[in-house]
C-alpha cells in the first residue's frame, strides 16, 4: 500500500494570506502546506480522499494519473472545492461518471456546488460527472476493505477511514477534521501500521483536535507510526517534530508512505 500526502494544511493554507510570521516566511518546503487530502494506492486501486482547492496542482506535482474511487470525508470548502478538477479522471475512465462515496451532508454539498455534474455520463468530453453513493460501514473490494466511522467535527460528522490491503494485510487509518475520536473509532484503528490524525495547532480549537489531544489519541491507538495533518501556521515542521513523542510526527505535502 502506498499513501501520498497531497496536502497537509488547514483551510487557510500555509503560507497564509497577508501573514509574515516565521512559518509563513519559512524556506523549509515542509512548511508550505496546501489544503488537506491524500491519495491511497491499495493493490493497484487508486483511491482519492477529498479534493482541496489545489487538487489540480497537487496531482501535477505528485504525478497522480489514475483514480478509481473518490471519497469525500465532508463538505467543507477546503475538502470539496477542487472536485471540478475530477473531470479529467472522468475522461480517463472512458467518459463515465466517477463514483463519489460520502455522507448525507457531503452529498448535499456536492449537489449544491456541482449540479451540472449530476449525470450518468459527462454532458460532453472534458466535463465532470458524479455518481453519489452513501459510504457504507465497510466497502469490500477485490483489493481490500475500506471501513468507515463517523467522527464529530463541529456541527457535522466526518468520515474516518480504515484501509486494509488484501494482499499484504497492511492497515492504514485516516482520521482528519475531528474534535475527538470516539471509542468505536479507537477500536477500529488498533493494529494499524500507520495512523493519520487531525492535529490542527498547539492551542485548543472547538472543532479540531489540538496537537496535545492528537498525541493522547495516538497513545490510545498505539500504532508504530502516527502522523499529524491539517496543520496551521502555528506549527513549524522542524520544531513540532522535535517536540513530539517517539512514533508521532508531522506530515508534509508530498510525503509518501510505503506500507
Amino acid at each position: 500500500m502506498e499513501v501520498i500526502f497531497l496536502g497537509t494544511g488547514t483551510s487557510q493554507g500555509v503560507p497564509m494570506i497577508a501573514c509574515g510570521c516565521a512559518v509563513c516566511a519559512s524556506p523549509d518546503p515542509r512548511n508550505h502546506r496546501t489544503r488537506t487530502s491524500i491519495h491511497v494506492v491499495m493493490d493497484g486501486l487508486h483511491v482519492q480522499v477529498d479534493a482541496a482547492p489545489e487538487f489540480r496542482l497537487q496531482c501535477l506535482r505528485e504525478k497522480i494519473e489514475k483514480l478509481d474511487l473518490f471519497i469525500l470525508t465532508h463538505g467543507h470548502a477546503d475538502h470539496i472545492a477542487g472536485m471540478d478538477d475530477l473531470r479529467r479522471f472522468c475522461d480517463l475512465i472512458g467518459g463515465e461518471a466517477l463514483t463519489v462515496h460520502t455522507t448525507e451532508e457531503g452529498m448535499g454539498r456536492v449537489l449544491a456546488m456541482y449540479p451540472y455534474a449530476m449525470a450518468e455520463r459527462p454532458i460532453a468530453k472534458g466535463y465532470a460527472a458524479f455518481k453519489l453513493v452513501d459510504m457504507p460501514p465497510v466497502l469490500d473490494l477485490p483489493q481490500g476493505t475500506i471501513q468507515s466511522t463517523l467522527l464529530p467535527h463541529g456541527g457535522i460528522n466526518t468520515l474516518g477511514l480504515v484501509f486494509t490491503e488484501r494482499s499484504s494485510g497492511k492497515k492504514f487509518v485516516y482520521y482528519t477534521d475531528c474534535k475527538r475520536v470516539p471509542r468505536e473509532a479507537i477500536a477500529f484503528a488498533r493494529g494499524a501500521d500507520a495512523v493519520v490524525l487531525d492535529g490542527l495547532r498547539p492551542l485548543p480549537h472547538p472543532s479540531h483536535l489540538s496537537v496535545e489531544e492528537a498525541v493522547a489519541v495516538a497513545r490510545e491507538i498505539g500504532a508504530p507510526r502516527t502522523l499529524l495533518t491539517h496543520l496551521t501556521h502555528l506549527s513549524d515542521h522542524m520544531a513540532l517534530a522535535a517536540a513530539l513523542p517517539r512514533g508521532v510526527e508531522p506530515a508534509f505535502d508530498g510525503l509518501r508512505l510505503q506500507l
